[in-house]
């Protein structure tokens, strides 16, 4: 779960301006409670698909320290998405949660509206019809980090997206809150706050219990993730970062 909450509250038709490009790599310090609990990292490589080159995005989840003796995570996702669009043509999740696996990889047709999800672990093959532009947990990411109105939007108003996860297509919503200077390990660096809307249950406790601040500069670069979970709250700080396509703006040092 470690990497998939991080991806799926990090998450912002068109590519005009990308905010990233190849190179791009950044780790996130998760705290759980006090305990520092382990990293997540995203980083953005060069690939090919059908003979045309993609975006290969690699994220990984992982526990450290004594985290792991309790709750060992070990989780990798993988998207492969369009320069052009941002739609995904293929994503890879295999993660490892206290004993819990998946390992399954999605192919997307896109001009057909469908996604055959191949499950290594149950051995099975299965096909989805999907809305158009339907993103992938990471793609999804990535994709709303260049959303084209992200920087004109005002409190209150909210950017929704498809997503495919889990074999169901659901309407991601990102609902945003207004602008605030956050205190980072790199400076005070000016932020644009959202609320992804969540289900209430299980994990979290309410439907607005997870909280972004967003570098509110051209590389629109999560710095800050909170959420409170049914049982305590977790934390993940922006500890380091290269590679970045605009320059990281600190307001004060």
């Amino acid at each position: 779960m470690l990497l998939s909450l991080l991806i799926l509250i990090t998450s912002f038709d068109s590519h005009s301006d990308d905010s990233y490009g190849v190179g791009e790599w950044f780790k996130f310090r998760v705290h759980y409670g006090f305990v520092n609990a382990g990293f997540a990292t995203l980083e953005v490589k060069d690939a090919v698909v059908n003979n045309k080159k993609v975006f290969h995005v690699v994220g990984k989840g992982y526990t450290t320290g004594v985290s792991r003796f309790f709750f060992k995570v070990n989780d990798t996702y993988e998207s492969y998405i369009d320069k052009e669009t941002g739609n995904p043509y293929q994503f890879v999740r295999k993660i490892d949660e206290g004993g819990y696996t998946k390992n399954q990889e999605g192919f997307f047709n896109q001009s057909e509206h469908k996604v055959t999800v191949k499950d290594y672990k149950r051995k099975t093959e299965k096909t989805f019809v999907i809305p158009k532009n339907t993103q992938d947990i990471l793609s999804a990411f990535y994709y709303l980090r260049n959303y084209p109105t992200i920087d004109k939007i005002h409190p209150g108003e909210y950017v929704a997206i498809d997503m495919f996860f889990d074999d169901e297509t659901t309407k991601f919503k990102l609902k945003f809150i207004g602008r605030q200077d956050i205190t980072t390990k790199f400076g005070v660096v000016t932020s644009m706050v959202f609320k992804p809307l969540v289900q209430s249950g299980r994990v979290f406790k309410e439907e607005e219990s997870l909280t972004i601040w967003v570098s509110d500069d051209e590389n629109r670069l999560p710095v800050r993730i909170k959420a409170d979970l049914a049982v305590g709250s977790l934390k993940a700080d922006l500890d380091a970062f290269k590679g970045l396509k605009s320059s990281f703006k600190i307001k004060k040092k």
